[in-house]
């Protein structure tokens, strides 16, 4: 094979194959079998799979006797370039048809001569040869000093068409970086030796001049006001070209929410500043929006929302919001249906890059065996991106609720400041995609003056943190197809007591969003007599982790194996695993108690199916070590499910 055989190939790897011709379609179509051998390389059988024609084309692009053979013929080139990209320049690929190779003068007329309706047995096996190594690596043109490491091809390795072209695209990528917006890395071109299997590089390098950022022109703007976004790029005429810092800009305007689209524009030469102009190609997304959820578990019933959102009130990406949902349709664990409703107005940008104002106004009820509560809210936020990864907020609410637990009515007026801190390593492009890898952790410290029967101030302290971890380095799979998640709660109430506490400031667990298997707040203190027997008070502290692995299949579907854990304690003294009973002083009839018991595990298995807008799931759960007390729990069932869109955390 000459230099320019192998100069040719690396082209065609880099730019993808092409297929000219056209596919015979016969009267009498020829149905056939295809046995593609292992080339005892896993990328490679997937690669050579996917390469494939004969493959592809089976069941979608029927084809006579005759467009057989010509199929097969294409494969040979095709798999050719396949395996000599892996390093076997020397190899070959056979194909035979019940038996016979391609070459054979007499296969057409086996192939007709065939039963109507009979498979044809086509047979793909391949000779490697040796493997070859990249030899020595020349580079013509002078680098600056530093970047020459950052092609990162040794000698003596295998010469992979595809990390050889990847090498070349690292170089041009890091002299971009470092200014010369200009420079130009050719296909290497590949010597063969004459005594050994291996191949000597040749790359030839147009470094060009070292340049600046020039002007920096935004495109399309309709509504949106172009002095916000002005004031939010971080790259301006005569900063030092960078692509990366070009990518971050673009990014960062799409992080707005406003723009559907943006594209870029890189000059091709220097402006009259001396540096090369940037274009920001903006398209606007359509001002409102209306969107429709549902879910379902058997705890809480069914529920559904629609929201109303116009994205860009003023011009400048403020949103506002507006939410309704209808809630507890149906569940064991709900006495009567309940509405949450919404309305939130974000100023992005406020006062400062990277900081936003929230005010946010509610009304709430909900009917559950724990509660009946009716509420109304009211808040403002102030939220800080510190970081990439940190952001951090601090706000003042102010709720009025009446609340019904054990038959006595709570009116509560609740004035707290929640501050928050959290961390989000996944670095998901859309809050829509699925984690892979990272980690997601946030600090809640809620002060709460509660004004009511009785009076109380307390903190709410509650830690929260989950875990991804892709496991394709572990497992024979594909980047992002097999990832086992995990999650952790830690929240503990401190300065009231779990009677001064209102109810709904209590912890619960059970349900979905804690330990599936279990009816949702059916886990943790309990009332042993009175109105309320067996129906859960909500404690004063909570921990609970869950464990779940998520496997995907093909292109849409994909399933969960997972085990959840917890418990609640009505107070801090109280022992995993044992009973803790106290008398409830106050307003709750005497002689009636609340016991709070130990550890609960759920466990269950799910489907997920993978759409646009987020997984749509379904989890089917069972308690494991349900006690007598929690199968008299009312809504209590021998198997929970929940469906819902988005993934459990």
């Amino acid at each position: 094979m000459t230099h320019s055989s192998f100069a040719l190939l690396f082209a065609v790897v880099a730019f993808g194959s092409v297929t000219i011709g056209s596919v015979a379609h016969a009267a009498d179509p020829q149905p056939y079998r295809v046995d593609i051998a292992s080339a005892g390389d896993g990328n490679m059988d997937s690669t050579l799979k996917a390469t494939s024609d004969l493959l592809a084309l089976r069941g979608t692009a029927p084809v006579s006797p005759f467009g057989l053979i010509a199929r097969a013929r294409s494969d040979v080139d095709r798999l050719t370039t396949v395996v000599e990209s892996f390093g076997y320049y020397h190899c070959g690929v056979a194909i035979k048809i019940n038996g016979t190779l391609l070459s054979n003068p007499g296969l057409a007329e086996t192939l007709t001569a065939l039963p109507k309706g009979s498979d044809a047995q086509v047979a793909i096996s391949f000779t490697l040869g040796p493997l070859y190594h990249i030899g020595s690596i020349d580079i013509d043109g002078d680098l600056p000093e530093g970047v020459r490491s950052t092609l990162g091809l040794t000698t003596g390795e295998p010469a992979v068409a595809s990390a050889v072209l990847a090498g070349g695209a690292r170089l041009q990528t890091a002299l971009q970086e470092r200014g010369y917006a200009f420079a130009k890395v050719d296909p290497p071109v590949a010597y063969e030796s004459a005594v050994a299997p291996v191949l000597d590089l040749h790359f030839h390098v147009v470094v060009g001049s070292k340049v600046n950022i020039g002007e920096v022109r935004i495109e399309g703007l309709k509504r949106m006001h172009e002095r916000l976004l002005r004031a939010r790029l971080r790259l301006h005429t005569g900063d030092p070209y960078s692509p990366s810092a070009i990518e971050r800009a673009r990014n960062d305007l799409l992080g707005l929410g406003v723009f559907g689209q943006i594209s870029l524009q890189i000059g091709t030469a220097v402006d009259d500043t001396g540096g090369v102009p940037v274009t920001f190609k903006v398209r606007e997304r359509a001002r409102h929006a209306i969107t429709l959820g549902a879910a379902y578990s058997s705890d809480l019933g069914g529920s559904a929302t629609v929201t109303w959102a116009d994205r860009n009130v003023s011009g400048n990406a403020d949103v506002l919001t507006i939410k309704a949902s209808g809630t507890d349709l149906g569940g064991s664990d709900t006495t009567g249906v309940g509405y949450n409703t919404s309305a939130t107005y974000l100023l992005q940008d406020f006062g400062r890059r990277d900081q936003s104002l929230q005010f946010a106004v509610g009304a709430l009820k909900q009917s559950l065996q724990a509660y009946d509560q009716t509420a109304r809210t009211a808040g403002i936020t102030l939220i800080r991106k510190i970081s990439t990864s940190w952001t951090a907020s601090v706000g003042g609410t102010a709720t009025d609720e009446q609340i019904l637990q054990n038959r006595i009515e709570y009116n509560y007026t609740l004035l707290a400041a929640p501050l928050n801190l959290s961390f989000d390593s996944t670095k998901l492009a859309s809050p829509l995609d699925d984690p892979r890898r990272g980690i997601r952790a946030s600090l809640t410290l809620t002060p709460t003056l509660a004004l009511g029967h009785p009076n109380a101030t307390f903190i709410i302290t509650q830690l929260k943190t989950s875990g991804y971890f892709d496991l394709d380095h572990l497992l024979p799979t594909d980047p992002g197809r097999t990832v086992l998640a995990a999650s952790a709660l830690a929240g503990v109430a401190q300065g009231a007591g779990d009677t001064s506490l209102p109810p709904d400031q209590r912890f619960y667990a059970g349900g979905s969003g804690t330990i599936r298997g279990y009816a949702y707040q059916s886990v943790g203190p309990k009332f042993l007599e009175g109105p309320a027997e067996n129906l859960p008070t909500g404690g004063t502290s909570i921990e609970a982790g869950s464990l779940e692995l998520r496997q995907r299949f093909g292109a849409n579907f994909g399933a969960a194996m997972f085990l959840d854990a917890g418990r609640v304690s009505a107070n801090l003294r109280a022992v995993p695993g044992e009973a803790a009973v106290t008398t409830v002083p106050g307003k709750v009839p005497a002689g009636v108690m609340v016991v709070s018991e130990g550890l609960r595990i759920g466990a269950g298995v799910g489907v997920r199916y993978y759409t646009p807008i987020g997984p749509i799931r379904l989890d089917v759960a069972v308690p494991v070590n349900a006690t007598a007390s929690d199968r008299e729990v009312p809504g209590y069932g021998s198997f929970q499910v929940y469906i819902g869109l988005g993934q459990a955390f």
